[in-house]
């Protein structure tokens, strides 16, 4: 390689690590909720008389909103449209959602009125510009009101004061503009016309159709003169929060349009620092045993390797925090998991390494053992980028469908294959191409990790595995296998999580172990017999309540039942889905599980011909069905973060295919007249090494997830785990034997041979 290639090679490398260690510690990341904790609300703007909720009046509605969340004095609040009538709301730090529910979501309509009178009922709700007659606030009995006369279009600015003087306690002090401040002066002083002690010398603020104070115009003011200065305030005995609340309502305005809570969750601040506090653990364990097994399997190369993972690490963090991207608790997870997958490449170039050692010869190997590197990297690219483009596939689909948190997953994933290509590429290339040139390496072959074939080549190399002259015991196999899982779906069903059903999902924390049997006799008889109960972790203190139901009575009930019969319980996650959104987010589901399997097919077809890209999506969509159907035995619910880990089964799947595959072209390109079963055969022989250390890579870090990431990621981990080790299965006993099926029934069309002529010198072209 020329000095020069080398050299930019070094100065690039150098310059992708140096801005990373900068950014990684000069950046603070942006961490979900599901971390930090916090509440997080879906607003959907409805379609009112004469009003529609498209784009345009859902951006009015968000900087109203906007302004109602300044006023609730949340750190780092978060509001984006999402779509064109969806409002996405985060509230760092906030542990009440129910108020803060409330509060955003109110139409807000403010309006101050004349008082003609008192009225002995209230007539049904009259248009906005007629009378009207409400309840009285301060006593018994109801005032007819004139038609407004002020709106809250008029309103400056509204401020909670505390009167301190008056001994009125918390009032909501109002500025109005200058032509509403006139308005307000020919209001009150029409009202101290009236005598004292007459109703119509009081003004009524009604905001949403309730009277919240209706005060008298002090004796003071003069007949006709009115208040001057454009200010009141507003009086009702309000608590410090309430007055804050209506303050923030009043100067942000009315919606002008109606909004609905359709999704909704809290998260406590200890169950994000806990699983931050897991995930990082986890990351540690799962790196320290792949590096181990790397290095015991590739020894330098494998040390070398384990150096190009830590820097990877570093640059796929660099690079999520300095794209600004949120951090959530399933994108950590992807962050974990990429690590695993990263050393993917790497093993794809280290086994290439010692084929091209032993074709080259142990004399010129040691004279120079750059040169069977070298020819690895160059042959190994195809397989890397091709695998490396269906687990980015994957990964684009969840970012465009998936909701909330797993968004991150798709982007931390996405992020994580394009940091491994860079670090396995050209960091463990300079690394080796530097350190195989030393003397003393040179002097040592056995080393460098490609001097012997390792015992798995080793062992396939005396005895070629026959596996293709048995592919109808392995479609027995496959077809059993598929019937087991379908035979769950069907008998068992898939229990969907709350985001595809709608419903409310509420965790606990009790001070003592609760019995299940117990809680889920105390949550029937509170009035929920077909509600879901589990316990979990820390000793069963860990209790999952999920109600058909989403309103914040039942979940009061259900918390006051589970008091009753555990001690103390603490919400700790609360998670509310409405009906629609349900519907929507499960046909989203099903249409990325489609989308996955046409996008890979589309991309293999073009990189394979069809029969190798049906086989590989066929053994994928068997993966796929067999962990649903693995899920529905286990009874475990099907959720988002379950779909994150379907759609990566996807990628990791037809990934590992894909490599099998590709060594089967090459194979088949010079193997001239030898049977495609035995080329099989042999790709299988050939490649299965990489299969396995790369699936021990993946295996390690999952397993450390499933045993440290509690509920959450341990679902997550069981899944990928599951579809793990079925990929590397389905790939040797589905994808190659379907391959060499399909192109025994459609062989692909022979080549026409080159003609062969000469030229005036007689050479051969």
């Amino acid at each position: 390689m020329p000095s020069s290639a080398v050299l930019r090679r070094a100065l690039l490398a150098l310059a992708v690590v140096a801005l990373a260690l900068w950014t990684a510690l000069t950046t603070t990341p942006r961490l979900g909720l599901d971390l930090r904790g916090g509440t997080r609300i879906v607003l959907e703007t409805r379609d009112a008389p004469g009003l529609r909720a498209d784009a345009e009046a859902t951006d009015r509605a968000l900087e109203v909103l906007r302004k109602r969340v300044d006023g609730l004095g949340v750190a780092e609040p978060s509001l984006a449209r999402s779509g064109e009538n969806r409002i996405v709301v985060e509230l760092p730090g906030l542990r009440d959602p129910r108020a803060a529910a409330e509060l955003i979501g109110r139409t807000a309509q403010l309006t101050v009125h004349a008082v003609t009178g008192t009225a002995a009922a209230p007539t049904e709700r009259p248009a906005a510009d007629s009378s009207r007659v409400l309840p009285d606030p301060d006593a018994p009995g109801h005032l007819a009101l004139a038609a407004p006369a002020l709106t809250g279009d008029g309103v400056k600015s509204a401020d909670a004061v505390l009167d301190t003087t008056g001994g009125r306690g918390w009032t909501v002090d109002l500025a109005f503009r200058d032509g509403a401040a006139a308005d307000w002066a020919r209001l009150t002083g029409q009202a101290a016309c009236a005598p004292p002690g007459d109703p119509a010398r009081r003004v009524a603020i009604v905001l949403d159709g309730r009277i919240v104070s209706a005060p008298a115009v002090q004796s003071g003011v003069a007949c006709g003169a009115g208040i001057a200065g454009g200010a009141t305030q507003i009086t009702g005995g309000f608590s410090a929060q309430e007055a804050r609340d209506l303050a923030a309502l009043v100067e942000g305005g009315a919606l002008p349009v109606p909004v609905t809570t359709v999704e909704q969750s809290t998260v406590g601040p200890t169950l994000g620092a806990d699983a931050i506090r897991a995930s990082a653990l986890a990351a540690v364990i799962g790196l320290a045993c792949t590096g181990v097994f790397v290095i015991a399997v590739y020894r330098l190369l494998g040390l070398l390797a384990t150096i190009a993972l830590l820097l990877y690490g570093l640059i796929s963090y660099a690079a999520v925090v300095a794209l600004g991207a949120t951090l959530t608790l399933p994108g950590l997870a992807g962050f974990v998991l990429a690590v695993g997958i990263a050393v993917d490449a790497n093993v794809l170039v280290f086994e290439r390494a010692r084929e091209e050692y032993a074709l080259l010869g142990r004399a010129a190997a040691l004279r120079d053992p750059r040169r069977p590197l070298a020819a690895a990297f160059g042959k190994a690219w195809s397989a890397v980028a091709d695998s490396n483009v269906t687990t980015l596939l994957a990964a684009a689909l969840l970012f465009a469908f998936a909701t909330g948190p797993v968004k991150g997953f798709g982007v931390t994933l996405a992020l994580g294959v394009l940091a491994s290509m860079v670090t396995a590429m050209v960091i463990t290339r300079l690394l080796a191409d530097a350190v195989l040139a030393l003397p003393a390496v040179r002097r040592r072959p056995a080393l460098t990790g490609m001097a012997a074939p390792g015992r798995l080549r080793t062992r396939l190399g005396r005895r070629s595995p026959r596996l293709m002259a048995r592919r109808r015991r392995w479609f027995t196999v496959s077809t059993a296998l598929l019937l087991v899982a379908l035979a769950g779906i069907g008998v068992r069903g898939v229990e969907l999580g709350v985001e595809f059903t709608g419903g409310r999902d509420v965790r606990y924390t009790a001070t003592r172990p609760v019995d299940a049997d117990a809680a889920r006799r105390a949550v029937a008889a509170a009035g929920f017999p077909d509600a879901v109960v589990r316990t979990a972790g820390d000793g069963g203190r860990e209790v999952t309540v999920r109600l058909g139901e989403t309103g914040d009575a039942a979940q009061e009930r259900v918390t006051e039942a589970l008091t009753g019969a555990a001690g103390p319980v603490t919400v700790v996650r609360d998670d509310l889905i409405g009906p629609s959104l349900g519907d929507e987010l499960r046909g989203h589901a099903l249409l990325a599980l489609g989308l996955a399997v046409a996008a890979q097919l589309g991309y293999l077809s073009v990189r394979f011909r069809w029969t190798y890209a049906t086989a590989a999506v066929a053994a994928m969509a068997q993966d796929v069905l067999l962990v649903v159907g693995l899920f529905a035995w286990l009874g475990k619910p099907v959720d988002s973060v379950f779909l994150a880990a379907l759609l990566t089964v996807v990628g990791y799947s037809v990934n590992d295919s894909v490599v099998v595959l590709d060594r089967l072209r090459e194979l088949r390109r010079k193997g001239g007249r030898t049977p495609l079963a035995e080329l099989a055969d042999r790709a299988v022989a050939q490649t299965l090494p990489r299969t396995v250390n790369t699936g021990m890579g993946a295996l390690f870090v999952l397993t450390a997830l499933a045993v440290l990431g509690g509920d959450t990621l341990t679902d997550f981990s069981v899944a990928l785990l599951a579809g793990v080790v079925l990929g590397m299965a389905s790939t040797v006993f589905t994808a190659l034997p379907l391959t060499v099926t399909l192109e025994s029934r459609a062989p692909a069309p022979a080549r026409p041979a080159r003609t062969r002529t000469t030229d005036r010198t007689g050479a051969v072209v």
